[in-house]
């Protein structure tokens, strides 16, 4: 059943990165918002905001690749939206293959797609002038919190794939997931921000693990922030993992 599983999840996956491939625009455009951003605040408004001794850029990079994330997995409910709505999922039905399989070829395709596509932004982050003095441990640390973070808004896309009603209602969700960065430590210190606004930007996901990638990347002890961070995206994934395959069976009946 296992080894099943494994190969019709390869099969699958090979499909939709075939997909992936021969529609590159789609990482292309991941890519543009994030480094737009990046470009905009480093060299339009970065002069004016105090970060200390820590250049602004590498203040900045950390929002920006939880950023690119929120915008790769709209991709991933707009693929899947449109294998639902082409008939193609009632076809894989109808085939001696694991009905998971589809589900998870999907989260790997964007898991892929957003490696991809954060080696980008972290390319054109270089050529800016971020440097980084982590080792392999700061960086597998980086790795292991921007995988768990990528899984758990995949789980999430996956919700709004199977449930849409519209192609644009399945890549809307991702929108206030882009945005939320803007209400967080990602851009400016928190404590510039008047009260409720400090609050809740204070206690919402993405500063801390935010706060956890900008540490890391500066060789700091995380402390606290990286296990609420981890928290977080583990609680994401656990409440997004449920509601897809709830989702996978109300739409497979």
């Amino acid at each position: 059943m296992t080894s099943a599983f494994l190969g019709d999840t390869a099969a699958l996956t090979g499909r939709t990165l075939r997909h992936v491939t021969r529609s590159a625009d789609t990482i292309v455009t991941t890519v543009i918002t994030p480094v737009a951003m990046m470009l905009m605040f480093v060299y339009v408004f970065g002069g004016a905001i105090d970060t200390g001794p820590v250049p602004y850029v590498a203040y900045l990079l950390p929002g920006i690749l939880l950023m690119t994330v929120a915008s790769g997995v709209s991709y991933t409910a707009f693929r899947l939206f449109t294998d639902v709505s082409g008939g193609i999922v009632d076809r894989f039905r109808s085939m001696p293959i694991a009905r998971s399989g589809v589900l998870w070829a999907h989260v790997l395709t964007s898991l892929v797609a957003n490696l991809i596509a954060l080696v980008l932004v972290l390319g054109v982050a270089l050529l800016m002038g971020f440097r980084s003095p982590a080792g392999a441990a700061g960086w597998l640390g980086v790795a292991g919190v921007l995988f768990l973070f990528t899984l758990a808004l995949t789980w999430l896309a996956v919700i709004p794939g199977l449930s849409a009603s519209s192609v644009e209602g399945a890549g809307a969700f991702a929108y206030p997931l882009i945005f939320l960065p803007f209400v967080s430590s990602a851009f400016v210190p928190t404590g510039t921000m008047p009260g409720p606004v400090r609050w809740f930007a204070e206690h919402q996901p993405v500063t801390s693990i935010v706060d956890t990638l900008r540490a890391l990347l500066a060789d700091r002890p995380a402390g606290d922030d990286l296990w609420i961070a981890l928290g977080w995206c583990a609680g994401i994934l656990v409440v997004a993992y449920a509601g897809a395959t709830a989702a996978y069976r109300r739409k497979i009946g």
